[in-house]
């Protein structure tokens, strides 16, 4: 569990999700632009971190909110214009700021002009751009794949009598991998944005790009019980996690290779053994592989550990770990841990090894937002209604301060605020010496002043009850993380664990500078970093 010295940004940075529609609404649209996000600038420099990624803004109709992509080398002018663009990298990069863009690679828009060609006839140069067949004898879906947003991943294109396959929205027809115009077209596509000055990728689905050849069955799920999303019924064996893959992600790297200290992130949700794979040989794939197995691991000390400890003996030797806590796919932390919680995941989240993600609104501990029938946007929930699917509700607007639609946008805002948005927003929850908001600029600082946050070893030391410890030690220098997972008080002996020196942050904000005696005591749903204390002056 040695970490290893890197001096790339990404490696000690800290990494924040925007979802541009939800964030800062400049033109009173009520959706989110790139001007807003310029705007909003001053919340992220504060707050300490280090890049922002940002959630499609191609242009696109928006059958699934940008990620169905009409043009990969323009904006869409929802967010602004390309000049905007323009100006956030500037803007962003004056103030020691990354930009992380969203790439879309494994479907288009079934409006991008590749695919209007493609369907124009079984002839056209361009139909092999996507995964088109023949009929089953009976004349139904050539196997039975089905789409991750209900329903055969297969739709009938009545005037050239072929299906194609589209692993979500019909809309979002699959681009084929095998197709090596297709791969030089992303490619160079990429080129475009890196020449720009972005400073990265997050690639979407990317566990997706590579189908079987041979468009085999998927075999039946027999872990599948009512209420689980329909596709869940298949194992994705033949449409997903092909070999293959890997040789697309290498060749993705290595694009990036032709830019200085560029960042590769890959959207994978796989079990963590072939997580992994996708470092690449001689981890030449991608840098952050996402590992998003704490959205769904149960919250208590003893699953929590054994899942750091799997992971860390999972990744290759040199590979650098990540952990994710939110996104605009799951529900919200604070909502899923309970508001107490969130501020401990909130101190696991950025100081366990490796390069954190955190996602818009977090910070303030936004919850999840209930969607009434008839403000639902999510075409998941609107395909597949009623079991929890749907995304809308971690997809709210920023709650900026107590002004009419939170200091959002001036006209009615896309998706609803929060009822707290009044009450717990950026600028009263800034005035407030101990809320959530200060514990993560606290604990940003923290890891700016402490190598061992940042690049030091993972060590384990208890998983007992509700109890976490753990340490990170660098050049022979160590800080002790202790967590408390339940809501009742919690006591560990200092000896046992070599607990020594003082509170240099609890989760509560109220302990800084507190000796560490012959126990260490925390409160329900409070975690700690200890590290030594200062030497007496004399």
């Amino acid at each position: 569990m040695e970490s290893v010295s890197s001096p790339s940004w990404w490696a000690s940075g800290v990494l924040y999700q925007i979802y541009p529609r939800s964030f800062q609404d400049s033109n009173a649209d009520g959706i989110g632009d790139l001007r807003g996000i310029i705007d909003r600038l001053d919340h992220l420099s504060d707050l300490g971190v280090d890049a922002l990624w940002l959630s499609p803004v191609f242009p696109s109709p928006m059958a699934d909110f940008g990620y169905d992509v009409a043009d990969y080398v323009g904006i869409d002018p929802i967010f602004g214009s390309m000049a905007d663009f323009d100006a956030l990298v500037l803007t962003a990069h004056a103030r020691g700021l990354k930009v992380i863009l969203d790439l879309v690679p494994n479907h288009s828009s079934e409006q991008h002009p590749w695919f209007v060609e493609s369907r124009a006839s079984r002839h056209n140069p361009k139909r092999d751009w996507y995964l088109w067949r023949d009929p089953a004898p009976d004349g139904g879906p050539p196997n039975n794949w089905l789409s991750e947003f209900g329903g055969s991943a297969w739709e009938l294109d009545e005037a050239t009598g072929q299906y194609y396959y589209h692993a979500f929205l019909k809309q979002q027809p699959d681009l084929n991998w095998r197709n090596p115009e297709v791969r030089a077209a992303i490619y160079e596509a990429m080129r475009f944005w890196l020449r720009k000055g972005v400073d990265g990728f997050r690639v979407d689905v990317i566990w997706h790009l590579i189908k079987d050849d041979q468009f085999r069955d998927n075999p039946p799920n027999p872990d599948f019980a009512p209420g689980m999303p329909p596709h869940a019924a298949l194992q994705p064996m033949y449409s997903t996690d092909q070999l293959e893959t890997l040789d697309v992600v290498a060749e993705m790297r290595a694009v990036l290779e032709e830019f200085d200290n560029r960042l590769l992130i890959g959207e994978i949700y796989l079990p963590i053994e072939r997580l992994v794979a996708y470092y690449g040989k001689e981890l030449k794939g991608a840098q952050l592989p996402f590992n998003f197995a704490l959205l769904s691991t149960p919250w208590n000390a003893r699953e929590i550990a054994a899942l750091i400890d799997r992971y860390e003996r999972a990744l290759p030797v040199g590979a650098w770990p990540n952990w994710v806590l939110g996104n605009h796919d799951r529900p919200r932390v604070a909502s899923r841990v309970g508001e107490a919680q969130a501020r401990v995941a909130a101190m696991l989240l950025l100081t366990l090894r490796g390069t954190p993600t955190m996602y818009y609104g977090d910070e303030i501990g936004m919850p999840q937002v209930p969607i009434a029938p008839q403000d639902v946007q999510d075409p998941f929930e609107k395909n597949v209604p009623g079991i929890g699917v749907g995304r809308d509700g971690c997809r709210t607007p920023m709650q900026w301060d107590s002004s009419p639609n939170a200091g959002f946008s001036e006209g009615r805002p896309w998706l609803p605020l929060a009822e707290d948005a009044a009450r717990d927003n950026v600028a009263n929850l800034r005035a407030d010496g101990q809320s959530i908001l200060n514990l993560y600029r606290a604990l940003l600082r923290l890891r700016r002043a402490h190598p061992q946050l940042t690049r030091g070893d993972y060590q384990p030391l208890a998983a007992e009850g509700d109890l976490l410890l753990y340490r990170r030690q660098h050049d022979g220098r160590s800080l002790l993380v202790a967590l408390n997972l339940g809501d009742e008080p919690v006591s560990a002996a200092s000896d046992a664990f070599g607990l020594d020196g003082e509170v240099l942050l609890s989760t509560l904000m109220d302990r800084t500078g507190e000796r560490i005696g012959a126990t260490l005591d925390l409160r329900g749903n409070e975690g700690v970093v200890i590290g030594p204390a200062p030497e007496p002056v004399v």
